[in-house]
Formats: structure tokens, sequence, C-alpha cells
């Protein structure tokens, strides 16, 4: 079985949130220029494409990229598939038996034009994230910009996650991952001081 990439493509005109930084990639040397290579620079959000968001992104106290564990975002996963959704919460996955998943991720489709920022996705709502952590989750994934709606200041689901153990992975594209157990890599940066990190993340199907 293939590993399947989740990842959103870092790409110039990509979407990013209202304001964010947009995405974008330059030669500073060319191979004429330097005589021997191409060097390129990336300007890009922390939360640019498929990321992670470290407890620092909205807490102070919170640990930066550079704290986290790698082995968080490495290991068995399972896909729900879930769409039809305005938020996902303790009722709907109560419906599911997740005893002993360490890695979540929710296929939503609620992200219908990947090519253009949504005016409103699925979200999180808070009551999920003590039954995930009842259940053994420690990372969250979804495949849409937050966990949180896109006008929320508060992010009552981003600290409710945080204060049940549970991290975050945001803007997963999961529309070729069907729902069943997978074996999961989606590794950040190791960016010093850093709120959050793009991943490449991958799936693969298992047995």
């Amino acid at each position: 079985m293939k590993w399947i990439d989740i990842s959103r493509t870092l790409r110039g005109g990509m979407p990013v949130w209202p304001g964010d930084t947009p995405f974008s990639f330059n030669l500073e040397w060319t191979k004429e220029q330097s005589g021997s290579v191409n060097v390129g620079k990336v300007v890009f959000s922390t939360h640019a494409g498929t990321h992670v968001d470290a407890p620092y992104h909205f807490s102070e106290a919170g640990k930066k990229v550079h704290e986290l564990e790698p082995d968080i975002f490495v290991g068995k996963a399972r896909v729900l598939h879930l769409p039809g959704y305005e938020s996902i919460g303790a009722e709907e996955l109560a419906a599911h038996d997740l005893t002993g998943v360490e890695r979540l991720l929710i296929r939503t489709d609620s992200w219908e034009d990947p090519d253009r920022f949504p005016d409103s996705f699925c979200c999180l709502r808070p009551d999920a994230a003590p039954l995930l952590a009842e259940k053994g989750v420690k990372l969250l994934g979804i495949d849409v910009p937050s966990v949180d709606p896109i006008d929320s200041k508060e992010l009552p689901a981003h600290h409710a996650l945080c204060l049940s153990g549970i991290h975050i992975l945001e803007s997963v594209d999961l529309s070729r991952a069907d729902a069943g157990d997978y074996e999961l890599i989606a590794l950040p940066l190791k960016l010093e001081g850093a709120d959050g990190s793009p991943v490449r993340a991958i799936l693969k199907k298992t047995a």
C-alpha cells in the first residue's frame, strides 16, 4: 500500500488565513548566477497549509514547536468521515468506538474549494476534548483551517484540547483518505520559539 500525501501544497497564491502572510518562493541564486546551484528563499506563515498549532499559539505559557515530542506526530491513526455537520462534538464522536486511538483525523468535507479560503467550515465543539482524552487521543487533525470557527477570538476548542493534553493538526487534505486505520507521519519543523509549523503529512493504510 502506497503512502497518501495529505498535505496541502505550499505555493504562491494559495489561500491563507485572512490577513496572514502570503506564501512566496523565489530563487535568490540561480545556477547561472552562482555557477553551481539554485538556492531558493521562502516566506510563509507558521500556519501555512497543513500545519501544527503549538500550545504557544494561543497560550503564552504553552509549549513552543521545538519543545513538542516528535512521537506525537508519528504512529497509528484513525480517519473518521463525518460529512454534513456544522460542528462536531462529544455527541457525534460518541457514536464511534475510539478506544485506544491515539491520533484521530476528522474528514468533514466542509472545505469545498481548496483554492479559496472558506467563509465558514465545520468546527469542533469544546465538549469533544474530554471524550477524546478519555479514549486516549493525543493528536487531533481536521481538514479545515481551524478547530474553532473563523470568527472566534476565545478559541474554546483550542483551549479545551490543550487542557486535555491533545495536540492540534489543521488543514489536512483528507479528500483521498477513506475512513479507517492508517500509519501517520506529520512532523513539524523544529522551529525554535515558534507558535506553529507547516508539516508534510502522509498516511498509509494498515491491514
